[in-house]
């Protein structure tokens, strides 16, 4: 039995204040862990997270500061559309980020990583690290807020939005990067954008 994709999504599931702070802390985590990756790789990704990136290689900037500057004007659409705790969670899973994304540098030093490799364990762990916020109603702004929207109100996945605004940014990243890294760097987003496409359904979560 398919689902009707024009309906109305099923309620949002309850979660604790615990349950919800410990499933954004390691989802949250599990995004650090993959940016880190792609940083130790040369590589970047869609989303807000991949601008963040293109900006910190090209200017020589923080990514973490970046990061969290430009996520600023989607915390407006967050609260419009979805409400006052989706912006609270959002902000606070893009500053967990932000923070851990940093403080994980020196505790976890890479000396060499195949592309192809970072790539791949990149999109499967932020991946399974958004496939958590979606779930506890967080996100890490930017396109994933307009994706999560357009999601709820049309069908339409989200994973599919991020793939079109991702090769609309791929398409920018060859004036920064090196050609073999924008090719490694498609890999990882393509493959973290499936996992989301196939594995976040609503109407696969039980609500009670």
């Amino acid at each position: 039995m398919t689902s009707d994709p024009t309906a109305s999504p099923p309620p949002e599931p309850h979660y604790s204040l615990f349950e919800d702070l410990q499933g954004i802390l390691i989802a949250s985590a599990q995004a650090a862990l993959g940016i880190h990756l792609l940083r130790t790789a040369g590589l970047m990704t869609g989303g807000t997270a991949g601008l963040a990136l293109i900006i910190a290689y090209a200017f020589d900037w923080n990514f973490s500061v970046v990061f969290f500057t430009i996520n600023i004007p989607f915390f407006a659409i967050a609260f419009a559309a979805r409400g006052f705790i989706f912006l609270v969670k959002s902000i606070a899973t893009v500053t967990v980020v932000s923070i851990l994304a940093e403080a994980i540098k020196p505790l976890f030093v890479i000396d060499s990583i195949h592309p192809g490799a970072a790539a791949i364990l990149f999109g499967v762990s932020a991946g399974v690290g958004l496939l958590g916020l979606f779930r506890h109603s967080g996100s890490l702004g930017g396109v994933s807020i307009i994706a999560l929207i357009l999601q709820d109100k049309f069908g339409f996945k989200a994973g599919y939005t991020q793939l079109i605004h991702d090769g609309i940014l791929f398409a920018l990243a060859f004036a920064v990067l090196p050609f073999d890294r924008v090719i490694w760097s498609l890999l990882g987003a393509v493959l973290l954008n499936l996992v989301i496409a196939f594995n976040h359904r609503r109407d696969w979560y039980i609500v009670t």
